[in-house]
């Protein structure tokens, strides 16, 4: 990704070429051309966060009116994982839209759309994605998250994380735990001493945002951690506090 091409113009005509191209090897009936002219007049002069909505409702009116059918297309173009620690705008970007599909489109088919975001995060990110599911069925969401904080790929143990916290930007906050954060912050217990710098920094921006929305049990948390040794979990402490005088 050029570093002089701006955000916005990522996510318009030449996404939907791109997405275009990977579903039509999937799917051939799928309208290549006609999607492509729906994005590009729906997307022009719209910030890159609307962008990323109207291509996926464009998916949505291009792709088979099941859910579950058109998410299996969607699953199938998805390429290998990303090995690497990399930000959302950065080699997967164009998966954007397929993460806001599910988003928007799959709060009936819990169990497929949580694995989907799992398969995506892979990739790109599924922390915006995940949070109506967090919404809508907070103890199965949190149940599957925390599996997420044990697992072997850092890309789930950061959306463990990424997903839950209250205060994500570019999206609206996340009340669910807010009043009583102990569940999250068990499942944070289990990433305190994670080797990845990618979740390390999760972690702490999840603490600044407690810190901002329910002080007193997030620096008794941050306390509590202050008796470890552990490097991973002194980073976080250091990064989370790092703007309290």
């Amino acid at each position: 990704m050029a570093e002089t091409i701006k955000i916005t113009e990522l996510f318009g005509a030449n996404l939907a070429e791109l997405l275009a191209s990977k579903i039509s090897a999937e799917y051939p009936q799928f309208d290549a051309d006609g999607f492509i002219r729906a994005v590009s007049a729906a997307t022009e002069g719209q910030s890159y966060t609307r962008r990323i909505e109207l291509i996926a409702e464009e998916l949505c009116n291009f792709l088979p009116a099941d859910y579950l059918d058109a998410l299996a297309i969607l699953m199938r173009i998805l390429g290998p994982e990303n090995p690497n620690e990399t930000g959302m705008f950065t080699h997967f970007y164009w998966l954007m839209p397929v993460g806001k599909f599910v988003q928007l489109y799959g709060i009936d088919h819990f169990e497929e759309s949580m694995v989907a975001i799992e398969e995506i995060t892979k990739r790109n990110t599924g922390e915006y994605a995940v949070r109506p599911y967090i919404r809508a069925n907070p103890k199965a969401a949190l149940k599957k998250m925390t599996r997420w904080a044990t697992s072997d790929s850092f890309h789930l143990r950061r959306l463990a994380s990424e997903g839950l916290r209250p205060k994500l930007p570019w999206a609206p906050k996340l009340e669910v735990f807010i009043d009583d954060p102990a569940p999250v912050f068990s499942l944070l217990e289990l990433l305190k001493e994670d080797p990845s710098k990618f979740v390390q920094k999760s972690v702490a921006n999840h603490l600044t945002d407690y810190l901002k929305v329910n002080p007193v049990p997030a620096r008794a948390l941050i306390k509590e951690w202050r008796t470890s040794q552990h490097p991973s979990t002194q980073w976080i402490i250091k990064h989370a506090t790092r703007k309290i005088q």
